[in-house]
């Protein structure tokens, strides 16, 4: 049997965190930014082939970065910081989730997953688009795969000609 005392102790612990609930994103954050440091340390860097930057730089400042958020946010919520409440956004909360928009997504992302090593980035890219666009509302047959084609072929541009990341061109690789 707990005593009056330590009823109002674990009470008053409860309150302390549901004021405090931020705490958990510092935690959070913490977390990826240690997982991100660990990472990169660990990395295997071949000396010679590694550039004036090289392949740790962007994971380190990233996880440095993670730290340092981290730590300014413990310390802000712990001098009594809140964060607001989001007044932009207008969501009916008593309203069921959207199950299917939701399920179809998935379906996308999964038919984009599946395809892309047969078809390739450009017509796979650009079904993903088109897929995303319909799912999401939009009904412009006219111009929505348009829209779709354009914006794969220039991500594909982009990524694999002008960053120098291979993306797979499938049927489009001699065209390309």
């Amino acid at each position: 049997m707990s005593t009056p005392r330590t009823d109002r102790a674990a009470t008053g612990r409860r309150a302390w965190l549901r004021d405090h609930s931020e705490l958990g994103v510092c935690v959070l954050l913490l977390a990826l930014g240690v997982l991100v440091l660990t990472d990169a340390l660990t990395m295997d860097v071949d000396l010679t082939q590694r550039g004036p930057v090289g392949p740790r730089t962007v994971p380190l400042v990233v996880g440095g970065g993670l730290l340092l958020i981290a730590a300014l946010l413990a310390v802000d919520v712990l001098r009594g910081g809140r964060g607001e409440a989001e007044g932009g956004e207008d969501v009916d909360l008593s309203e069921p989730a959207d199950w299917r928009t939701v399920l179809l997504l998935a379906g996308v992302f999964l038919g984009a997953a599946v395809l892309i090593g047969p078809l390739g980035f450009p017509v796979t890219g650009a079904l993903l688009f088109w897929g995303a666009a319909f799912t999401l509302g939009s009904r412009r047959p006219d111009r929505d795969p348009l829209i779709a084609a354009v914006l794969s072929l220039v991500t594909y541009a982009v990524f694999d000609k002008l960053l120098g990341v291979p993306l797979p061109g499938g049927p489009l690789m001699g065209v390309l």
